[in-house]
């Protein structure tokens, strides 16, 4: 079977399989509050996939890169073996949750999530297809730690959940987790593009993502600590009601 062919395989058989697990938590109960709107009852199903995956690729990476710690000083040529298939799985969650947002007529409300996913199944397939900078996108995919409590947090907001001690204390751990699995391996990776990456080709491609995914990570931090550590700073809008789909 050619590589290309067998990728894409594994990329439509990760969709599938996050379509599956869309279903499946579609018969869980819901959160009154939640119910209320059909918008909420949407995001709050779309949350529970994106934990899950979080769960998922965010264990896997740093396990993945714990077993093979050459990947900081090669992250263009060294990979663990199941690294191929991670980037595989992962891009099968954003292609699902594109979709999901296309299809649920939420692309206006959650563009951001679109420019984000685009560059990232792109950035993961050329690393798969190719069988270059997989460790780059291992790295990329530590971010995926940080989404859990970030997914906790907004689940709670969603939901209007009654757990202000969990709240609070996830407030402070998403905090270091944004530093250590966000900020911290972002940094690395643009440190090691712009010194050991020939800014041609796939590298060229990358290093673009690369730049607007520093961006865009920036931008969230700065959302972050608006909404959670000086609230008196955010602001109204006519469509703030709605922003409890990117908040």
């Amino acid at each position: 079977m050619a590589p290309w062919l067998r990728s894409a395989g594994l990329v439509g058989g990760s969709t599938l399989l996050f379509g599956a697990l869309r279903w499946g938590l579609g018969r869980c109960p819901l959160p009154a509050h939640v119910r209320r709107e059909a918008i909420r009852t949407w995001r709050w199903r779309n949350l529970l996939v994106s934990f899950a995956h979080s769960v998922v690729a965010g264990i896997w990476a740093v396990a993945g890169v714990w077993q093979n710690p050459d990947v900081f000083s090669d992250i263009i040529n060294i990979s663990p073996p199941s690294g191929p298939l991670l980037l595989a799985f992962s891009s099968g969650y954003f292609i699902h949750d594109s979709l999901d947002i296309i299809v649920c007529r939420q692309s206006r409300a959650s563009w951001e999530y679109l420019v984000h996913h685009l560059m990232a199944v792109t950035g993961l397939f050329s690393g798969i297809l190719l069988n270059r900078f997989v460790g780059a996108g291992l790295l990329v995919l530590f971010v995926e730690v940080s989404n859990i409590f970030l997914t906790i947090r907004m689940m709670i907001r969603l939901g209007n959940l009654q757990f202000p001690t969990v709240y609070k204390v996830n407030k402070y751990v998403n905090l270091v987790a944004y530093f250590v699995f966000r900020l911290a391996p972002q940094a690395y990776l643009s440190w090691y593009f712009a010194r050991y990456v020939e800014v041609r080709g796939q590298g060229a491609f990358l290093m673009v993502n690369l730049v607007l995914l520093d961006t865009m990570i920036l931008m969230y931090f700065s959302r972050l600590l608006r909404s959670d550590f000086c609230p008196g700073t955010r602001q109204q809008g006519p469509d703030s009601e709605k922003k409890f789909l990117i908040d």
